[in-house]
Parts: structure tokens; C-alpha cells; sequence
């Protein structure tokens, strides 16, 4: 009896060794980590005593090595502990963000090798994040990832709002179906870009939205991504298993890992509420605090620019049509004839710097301004700018000067043509040329294919240069704003002076044949899960052959959609992308672009249903002024809330911008309609929204 005791002791001890739970601080998560009898780590999280994520399995394979990190484990121990802190943001869409946790840090032990690793799970209010840890050991120190074994299994054929997993791009149109819809439209999804390259029919790319039919939103993701190589998602769509699929280089390898050392963030994201998912901070809570000790001169920005002309083919971004081909420090472009195309002429970006002077923008972006446009894509070149010497019309103290003068910055643009090792070489040279030329932000470009060959845009040598780029601009004190680069995964906490990213499809797709009309209600919770995208959105025109007889593409979007972008697609960063004209022919409508915001004290998300419809509203920081967006999908819908969010007792002067009754973002995109009235916490408004329309609204207390 004695030994059937402790036979029995040892059964349960040893099984409270082998399981372990954590729960959120509010209950509504719980997630268990157990080993499977062979030693394969698993977990598995419910929501409200619903299953999310099923048991999935942990781990990583290894490249030419006896053993990967994959089964053979113990537990060696299990610690938890909680965390809660408020910090504030330099820059975001609140003024404090919570930071509250419960966390399980388990380590491992592999028996045959004796290489020990840490998987640590934080359970916020708002979902999981785990992570490998590999720390210092003789077992285990240099090791190349053959591939990351990290599965998400669903408990159903959900509902997705999916691009198709590339190594290089993520500027596609999101398409929405059932998870076993993914493979058969794969190939329809994956529509031409200038680098792109897929690796399987059921990959997708994070953040990937997810709805199951019990009306359960799910996000999964990827926080504090530093090298490392970026993680996309591989579907089994027979079990509905999500399985973790890094980007490689050159060689096929896709991790170079010396302990000690960790990987990202898996993140997972879950709400019966939409508006909760786009409400969660997550991301950036699994982010480190920022490590830029000054941040004095982060300051969000509102711009104007040449850019928008150039994309529609009106101007050009080159300043000749003598050379086929260019060496910079060698071509003599004193002698070229000018082909009075070129958009970066001193003459006309002093118009810009005129119209943002008077219109109280911040600054004036300028793209072509610097000699080797003229040959500058598909070459493989890898000396193709060396970003410091300006186009013969662009006059770069005068045009300092005169900005100076009128009280307007301007933006600095280096495109890379992705010759990254190239960047790096003039990276110093170009950013003390910025600051002694009174530039304090830049717009980093890195279309084509990444030189030296064979490297991908996510993979993780590019991360690291991304990453190094951000850095590297901190020490000059400049703002980054990276197009073509890696989606962003909460390192803005970190380094604030990623004040925006492209990475994704944005309004210069809808020069280039047009986007879907509900692209802008899929991306906040996609895309903007990991940071603010410089969309560049505030088109006036939509007819693109009125700018470019040879450019027939349609902007899908009404005028009213485009003022409510400023609110839904949120970004310390937004550009009135339009040509000075089209605002001049639209100037009331132009007012809410010079009224609204950039940086904020408090959000509201008053409702949401990724594909159809997003409406939030925004308090200015530092200000009682509110700003409300509402961006809608295809078909025409009321949008209805109410402003509890207004102080009790005070009255505000609310001006309504919003689709004409006739309104269609394909027939009659310029109809709106401007209306004021007086507004209190406990008003109400019912509003129509056209196809792929929407309304802004601007709240001022009354005197």
C-alpha cells in the first residue's frame, strides 16, 4: 500500500510537472503548455472557455545537425509571474498604454543533447504572446534555423482576410475567404509586382484576420521582429494548421543564431468584439521601452509633396531623356537637354512649399531630385545613387533657404533601388548631408529585387539592414518613414523615430489599375496590428486620365472615404497626396485635411467588421477637438453612433463631411455634402455611407 502510494504521488507530481496553465488577468484566456509523450512541447488557449488555438505543437529544426530542437524534452522548470506597468507613447493613438500581463516561462531540456531552451508565454487581456529563448550554454551556441516548427491549429474552416505569402512584397489586395478557399484562389491572388516571390499555394502573410463562424476574431502576428528572419504562415487546409514558415536567403537558411539569443513574438489576438482587435496594444507592449534617450525632436508630421504626379505618369522622376544609362561621378549632366518632364524642379516644389506654408502643412517631400533616375530600376546596378548630389534644376540651398523662410521642413527621399550594401556604403555621408541641408525625416524606397542577388526583402540579413538604417538615423536624429521594407511588428516603441512604413498596398496602387473599394476597412487589422502605414491617402481626383491621357486607372473611393482616412488608417505621418490643384478645386472639402490631427490622446473605435466597415474617433492631442472617420466597403450602409465619448455638459460644433445620397466610388466619387451642427454626449447620428464611401467629422467645443 505504501509503495502504491507513492507510486501514485510520483504519477501526479509528475504530471503537474508536465502541464502547466496561465490565465489573463481578467480570466478570459487560458492557456496550457504540456510536453506530448515523446517530449514535444504543445499549447492550446481558450476564450471564454472556447477553444482558439487546439494543442499545437513548438519547436525548431535545425540545419546540419544530429538533432533539431523538436522532442526529447523535460521540464526543468516552470516559473510564472505578473507584470503591470502605464507607459507613455512618444507618439500614438492614446496618451498611456496599459501593459498588463501574466507570464509562464518555461525551460526545457533536451535529454539526448542536454541543450536547453525557454518558451515564454505572456497572457494579456487581449491574447498571447510566446517566444523561443536560447540562453548561454555549451550544448547549444552557434546554430543555423532550417525552419521554425511553430503551429496555430484553428478550430474551424474560418472565415480569412489573406495575401498570399511572398518572400519580397506585401502590396496585394486582400482577398476574403474560407481557409479551404486559400488554395484554389491562390494563384488569382497573387497579382504581378516588380519583386515578388511566392513559396506555396496555402502560404499566407501575417498579420493574418481570421472570423469562425461562432463570431470569434482571431489575428495572429509577429511583435519585436529583430534578427531574425520575418515569419509567414503555411496551411495545412486538410487539419486547418497553421504552420510558422520563415523567409530564407541566398543559401536557403533562414536563421543564424548565436545564444544567448531569442526569436520574435507569436503573437495571437482575441475578441468577440472587432473593435477590440484593432484596440489592442499588444504589439507593442512585447516591444522593449524606447531606447532613444532624447526624443525631443520626434515630431509627427502632416505633408504635402511631388510625389502623386510622378505615379500617374503626369511627370517624370528622371531629368533627361539623353542617357541610357547613367555613372554617377562620371556623367555630365550639365550638358543634358532637360526633358521638361522632370517633377523636382526648383520652380515647383517653391509652389509646394508656397501651398504648404499656407496651409499650415509641416513639410514638403521632393522624390527625384537626385541624379540616376535614368536608369535607376531592372538593371541589377548596385552604385545607383549616392544621395547627396541633386539634378541640375533642383537647387538644394535655395530650395533650404527659401522652405526655411516660410516656415516649412522639407523630407528628404532615398530610394534604394534595393542595392542595400550600396545604402549602407553612403548612409552616414547621406544623413549628415540631411541635417546640414535642414532635413530631419526621410522616405527610404526599396523597390526591385534585393542586391547582392539572391537576398529577400524579409529574410533575416534584410531585417537586420532595416533595422540598422533606423538606428543609424536615430544617432543623426532623423525620422524614418520605409517604403518596400519589412511590415512593422511594434519596434516604434523601441525606436519612435519610425515614425511610418508602406508595406503594404497603398494609394499608389490605385494609379496602377486600382484597388479593391474595401482595401481600407481589411488593413487596420492587418497591416496597422504592427505599426502606422504611410498610406499617403486625401485624392481628389479620381479619373487618373484627366492627370495622364495614357493612364486609365480609377481611384475606388469616394472624396468623403479619403477625408475619413485621415481618422481610420491611423499614422503619426499623413500626407495630402493630391496635386495643389485638385485641392484648390475642392477647398472646402480641403479644410478638414488641414484641420485634422496627427497625434493623439484618445481613441474610440465605435464599430467594425473587417471587409466592411471601420468608425473611429480621435481626440487631438493636448486639445478637447475630436476627429471621427468612418471608411466603408462595397455596398451602401448606415453607419449609426453616438458620442458618448464629449464631455457631459458642454456643447461642440461638429461639421459633418459626408457622401452625397448618389454617391458611388465608381460613378460619382466627388459627391459630397457639408453640413454644422451643435452636438452633446448624448447626440446620436445615422449616416449613409456610399460604396466604397464614408464620412469625416471634426468636433470643436463651443465658445
Amino acid at each position: 500500500m505504501k509503495n502504491l502510494f507513492l507510486t501514485a504521488f510520483i504519477l501526479l507530481n509528475n504530471s503537474i510537472i508536465q502541464a502547466q496553465e496561465l490565465k489573463s488577468p481578467e480570466g478570459k484566456f487560458v492557456m496550457q503548455f504540456s510536453l506530448l509523450d515523446d517530449g514535444t512541447p504543445t499549447y492550446n488557449l481558450t476564450y471564454k472557455n472556447k477553444d482558439v488555438i487546439k494543442p499545437s505543437t513548438l519547436g525548431l529544426e535545425l540545419k546540419d545537425d544530429k538533432k533539431s530542437l523538436l522532442d526529447d524534452f523535460i521540464i526543468l522548470d516552470a516559473k510564472q509571474t505578473s507584470f503591470d506597468e502605464t507607459w507613455k507613447p512618444v507618439w500614438g493613438e492614446v496618451n498611456k498604454i496599459r501593459n498588463h500581463y501574466n507570464e509562464l516561462a518555461v525551460t526545457l531540456k533536451q535529454k539526448e543533447t542536454e541543450r536547453l531552451i525557454i518558451i515564454r508565454f505572456r497572457l494579456f487581456d487581449d491574447g498571447l504572446g510566446f517566444r523561443y529563448e536560447f540562453p548561454t550554454q555549451k550544448n547549444l551556441t552557434y546554430f543555423i534555423i532550417k525552419e521554425e516548427k511553430t503551429q496555430f491549429a484553428m478550430t474551424g474552416d474560418h472565415t480569412a482576410f489573406w495575401i498570399p505569402g511572398d518572400y519580397d512584397t506585401q502590396e496585394y489586395d486582400y482577398t476574403q475567404s474560407k481557409l479551404s478557399e486559400i488554395r484554389g484562389l491562390s494563384e488569382k491572388a497573387f497579382t504581378e509586382n516588380v519583386s515578388q516571390k511566392s513559396f506555396s499555394p496555402t502560404g499566407v502573410q501575417t498579420s493574418l484576420m481570421m472570423k469562425s463562424k461562432e463570431g470569434i476574431y482571431i489575428n495572429l502576428h509577429e511583435a519585436a521582429l529583430i534578427n531574425y528572419s520575418c515569419m509567414h504562415l503555411n496551411l495545412d487546409d486538410k487539419s486547418m494548421i497553421f504552420q510558422s514558415w520563415l523567409t530564407p536567403d541566398a543559401k536557403g537558411d533562414k536563421g543564424y543564431m548565436q545564444a544567448p539569443n531569442f526569436s520574435p513574438w507569436r503573437t495571437i489576438i482575441v475578441s468577440d468584439d472587432a473593435r477590440e482587435i484593432l484596440n489592442s496594444k499588444m504589439t507593442l507592449n512585447l516591444n522593449e521601452p524606447c531606447k532613444i534617450e532624447d526624443t525631443s525632436w520626434i515630431k509627427p508630421i502632416k505633408y504635402v509633396g511631388v510625389w502623386w504626379e510622378m505615379i500617374t505618369g503626369k511627370s517624370s522622376w528622371a531629368y533627361t531623356n539623353d542617357f541610357p544609362s547613367v555613372q554617377l561621378g562620371i556623367t555630365d549632366y550639365s550638358k543634358a537637354t532637360p526633358n521638361k518632364t522632370h517633377g523636382a524642379n526648383s520652380k515647383h516644389v517653391k509652389e509646394y512649399i508656397d501651398f504648404a506654408a499656407l496651409h499650415g502643412f509641416n513639410a514638403v517631400l521632393v522624390e527625384g531630385w537626385n541624379e540616376g533616375w535614368e536608369d535607376w530600376f531592372g538593371h541589377s546596378k548596385d552604385y545607383v545613387f549616392d544621395f547627396v548630389t541633386p539634378y541640375p534644376d533642383f537647387d538644394v540651398k535655395g530650395i533650404q533657404a527659401y522652405a526655411k523662410s516660410k516656415g516649412v521642413k522639407m523630407m528628404m527621399h532615398h530610394e534604394t533601388s534595393s542595392s542595400v550594401r550600396n545604402y549602407e556604403r553612403h548612409m552616414d555621408k547621406a544623413y549628415q548631408f540631411m541635417k546640414d541641408n535642414g532635413y530631419d525625416s526621410v522616405k527610404s524606397g526599396y523597390v526591385g529585387d534585393i542586391l547582392p542577388s539572391g537576398e529577400n526583402h524579409y529574410n533575416q540579413w534584410s531585417v537586420n539592414h532595416y533595422q540598422y538604417a533606423i538606428e543609424k538615423a536615430a544617432d543623426y536624429k532623423i525620422m524614418v518613414n520605409a517604403h518596400e521594407a519589412i511590415r512593422p511588428t511594434g519596434i516604434s516603441r523601441t525606436y519612435p523615430n519610425l515614425i511610418g512604413n508602406e508595406s503594404a498596398r497603398g494609394t499608389e496602387y490605385q494609379a496602377f489599375g486600382g484597388s479593391k473599394p474595401n482595401h481600407v476597412t481589411i488593413l487596420p487589422f492587418t497591416r496597422l496590428i504592427g505599426g502606422p502605414m504611410d498610406y499617403t491617402p486625401g485624392i481628389f481626383e479620381m479619373d487618373i486620365s484627366k492627370l495622364n491621357p495614357d493612364n486609365k486607372s480609377h481611384v475606388n473611393s469616394t472624396i468623403a472615404n479619403q477625408l475619413a482616412l485621415y481618422v481610420t488608417m491611423y499614422s503619426p505621418l499623413q500626407m495630402a497626396a493630391d496635386l495643389i490643384e485638385h485641392y484648390n478645386a475642392f477647398p472646402d472639402a480641403f479644410q478638414f485635411i488641414k484641420d485634422v490631427a496627427v497625434d493623439w490622446d484618445e481613441s474610440k473605435y465605435l464599430e467594425a467588421e473587417p471587409g466592411n466597415y471601420i468608425t473611429v474617433a480621435r481626440k487631438a492631442k493636448g486639445t478637447n477637438n475630436w476627429f471621427v472617420g468612418n471608411v466603408n466597403g462595397d455596398n451602401s450602409r448606415t453607419s449609426i453612433i453616438n458620442f458618448y465619448f464629449l464631455d457631459k455638459g458642454k456643447k461642440y460644433t461638429a461639421i459633418l463631411y459626408a457622401d452625397a445620397k448618389d454617391a458611388h466610388y465608381k460613378t460619382n466619387p466627388q459627391a459630397y455634402t457639408i453640413t454644422k451642427s451643435t452636438i452633446t454626449n448624448k447626440s446620436k447620428l445615422s449616416q449613409l455611407s456610399a460604396p466604397g464611401g464614408g464620412y469625416a467629422i471634426s468636433i470643436v467645443e463651443s465658445k
